[in-house]
């Protein structure tokens, strides 16, 4: 697969096939001798009595098969070394190592002082160079395997203490990053369970994937209590979760591209690369059956469409007013260049120890891309809020006039009596109706009548306060609901209305129109009644003040017993 990595696959990518063949080190010369039954013995090969048999273990045939042999390690001269000597052999999980040195005529062993995972799947053993042993002198390995996996190894110079700082540093770093990784998920998952959206599921499961996929992959999780069980599984360890991750990924994208409502096909399209995933996952049995690199290339040609489709999908997204998708485009472009540059260090080199790409970049990324994608994931929260905030605010309100319609504003009224009720407090109401409204239609036209309705609400709210609620009753009519108000007060406020509302000119239709209003108030205080009761008194007033010459006001009176 990282082939497939450096021709700009899919992020979530890990190698299907065995580790691939590294290089010894250049500061160490690798020299084999091949097997034999039996093998010599310790002292026979480390007194160089078989030198002459050894060949360039690289070009050994078959040499990565070979289950017992000996290597002789030829070491140049190592530059810089500050402390305990050490030999560090970078081989797979598989490969157990016997060191020796040959000092005084007699085989030395070297000393095992730590077995550092590495990644894909490999390990660090590092062994102490005894004391009296020069730098320089040929070590001798005798190498065993209990996996019938190919088996590759790389040998280098060190310092005991640096080795296991960086060993440590390491552990740390995707410690901290698996931990990063979890804890998100577990967010995510905890937050599902109060709004129960698909897109939160989505997340935590593709980020523990995630998080599973580069402990495996680093190696450390094979050490870990609760992963080491996978330790048998080798490559499968981190093949399975990217592969799975890759299907959820598929999930998630059609998810917070909104692909369901603005390309239905395309959401098909991601549903059945999902698919695709799963079953490539399961495929990785074809390693023991054979089929293996059909298998490869079949993932490599689907990684790659995978990819190259979900970034011009997240574009259009994006292009298209979908902030999350921009979140979620970033994040995979950040991604994908980590694993891109960490794909071509593998091809091009020989070297695992790009501690800054593989022990910091990749993971950092990672870590990265959760919170972009929670950025994205929130930010479509705030979207769909802002929509249905839009959407209960225009079934609330009138759409000519923006006060509130006759359904939310009877609501209001109710609210408003049973608050008032409760805490002691009168209410007013003022029902308000625009004069000759009929007489302006007929000769302006409707266009016009409909500016008049607008024109009079600012002068009415300028009457107002914050608690107190206008709505639009019916045709020209409105009413305000005046909190904590009684009837001497409610007086005030609606002469006030009335003597606004009577300077409004509105212009647009020839001669600027005039306009007045006429007002009915009804008030709890003084009628001891409450809701659509008061309400009703406060229409009847309107009709009393209409009679009475219209643009004034009128109190509804108590009714006598």
């Amino acid at each position: 697969m990282r082939a497939l990595l450096a021709a700009g696959c899919l992020i979530w990518l890990g190698s299907l096939g065995p580790a691939q063949s590294f290089a010894a080190d250049t500061a160490i010369r690798v020299r084999a001798l091949e097997p034999s039954d039996p093998q010599p013995s310790a002292q026979a090969v480390a007194n160089g009595s078989l030198d002459a048999q050894l060949e360039p273990f690289s070009k050994a045939p078959g040499h990565n098969t070979w289950r017992d042999y000996w290597l002789k390690l030829i070491p140049h001269e190592p530059a810089g070394i500050d402390g305990t000597p050490v030999l560090i052999m970078n081989a797979t999980r598989g490969l157990q190592a016997q060191l020796v040195a040959y000092r005084d005529g007699k085989v030395v062993p070297l000393i095992l002082a730590a077995n550092l995972p590495a990644f894909l799947g490999a390990r660090d053993m590092v062994f102490i160079v005894p004391e009296g042993v020069p730098p320089a002198q040929p070590l001798y390995a005798h190498l065993t395997s209990s996996s019938g996996e190919p088996q590759y190894l790389s040998v280098s110079h060190g310092a005991l203490a640096s080795t296991l700082a960086l060993g440590a540093d390491r552990a740390r770093m995707i410690a901290l990053t698996f931990g990063a990784l979890i804890a998100v998920s577990l967010a995510a998952l905890l937050i599902w369970f109060v709004l129960k959206d698909p897109l939160f599921i989505l997340y935590a499961t593709m980020f523990s994937l995630q998080a599973l996929y580069v402990a495996y992959l680093s190696g450390q999780g094979f050490d870990w209590p609760g992963l080491s069980f996978a330790a048998p599984l080798d490559s499968f360890a981190w093949n399975v979760p990217v592969g799975l991750s890759g299907a959820v990924a598929c999930l998630f994208t059609r998810e917070i591209a909104d692909l369901k409502h603005f390309s239905p096909r395309v959401y098909a399209v991601f549903g059945w690369l999902a698919v695709a995933f799963v079953i490539i996952t399961a495929a990785n049995v074809a390693k023991f059956v054979g089929g293996l690199d059909i298998v490869n290339m079949i993932g490599n040609v689907m990684f790659v469409v995978a990819a190259v489709f979900t970034v011009i999908v997240c574009v259009l997204a994006w292009r298209r007013g979908n902030r999350a998708a921009g979140w979620f485009l970033i994040a995979w472009i950040l991604l994908e260049g980590f694993t891109i540059a960490a794909a071509l260090r593998f091809l091009m080199t020989s070297s695992l120890g790009s501690d800054s790409l593989d022990y910091y970049g990749l993971p950092l990324s990672m870590v990265a891309a959760s919170i972009l994608i929670a950025l994205g994931v929130a930010d479509r929260l705030r979207a769909q809020r802002a929509a249905l905030s839009e959407a209960e605010r225009r079934a609330q309100t009138d759409p000519l006039t923006g006060v509130l319609n006759r359904r939310s504003l009877i609501e209001r009224l109710d609210a408003a009596c049973a608050r008032a009720k409760a805490r002691g407090l009168p209410i007013a109401l003022l029902f308000i109706d625009l004069d000759h409204f009929k007489q302006i239609n007929d000769t302006f036209g409707h266009p016009a009548g409909d500016a008049c309705l607008r024109a009079i609400i600012e002068p009415i709210h300028a009457e107002l306060r914050q608690s107190d609620v206008i709505g639009r009753y019916g045709g020209e009519e409105f009413v305000v609901i005046l909190s904590s108000a009684d009837a001497a007060g409610a007086t005030a406020i609606a002469q006030r209305i009335v003597d606004r509302v009577a300077a409004v000119r509105v212009p647009g239709f020839g001669e600027p129109i005039s306009v007045t209003c006429s007002i009915g108030i009804a008030a709890s205080d003084t009628l001891g009644i409450w809701g659509e009761p008061l309400l009703a008194r406060a229409d009847a007033a309107v009709y009393v003040a209409k009679r009475s010459g219209r643009n004034q006001i009128h109190l509804a009176p108590p009714v006598l017993a």
